[in-house]
């Protein structure tokens, strides 16, 4: 049976750069099909990061940048500007970026994330 283009498989070799082979030194060594072995590859990485291993290990879910911890001050002065534009222009980014000392990203995320528990906020009063 032939695999759509929308397999699992499919899925996991095209999100895990499956489609950049690199070739082996051995020309002659036996080869399992194309992908396999990136599949193969990728299902394991994605079983080592599984979210319940992670919670037992006591890790982050993302291994970088830690989470923000914002300071009262900090998330007075964000929601009072969420309560009068809960879209943030360039400007005003600019502006709360150097009054709280976040980066515009941080700003920018954490007013994306507001806006979406503004919307589930109003979802579950109705």
């Amino acid at each position: 049976m032939e695999k759509g283009p929308f397999s699992v498989e499919w899925l996991a070799q095209s999100s895990c750069g499956g489609a950049q082979r690199i070739a082996t030194a051995d020309a002659h060594q036996p080869r399992s099909p194309p992908g396999a072995t990136d599949v193969l590859r990728c299902r394991e990485a994605a079983e080592r990061s599984s979210p319940g291993q992670e919670e037992e290990a006591g890790g982050s879910a993302v291994p970088g940048r830690p989470r923000t911890k914002f300071s009262a001050a900090q998330l007075q002065e964000l929601e009072r500007s969420f309560r009068e534009q809960r879209y943030i222009g360039t400007s005003e980014k600019r502006r709360l970026a150097a009054v709280l000392n976040l980066t515009q990203s941080q700003i920018k995320t954490w007013f994306q994330n507001r806006r979406m528990k503004f919307k589930r906020q109003t979802q579950d009063a109705r």
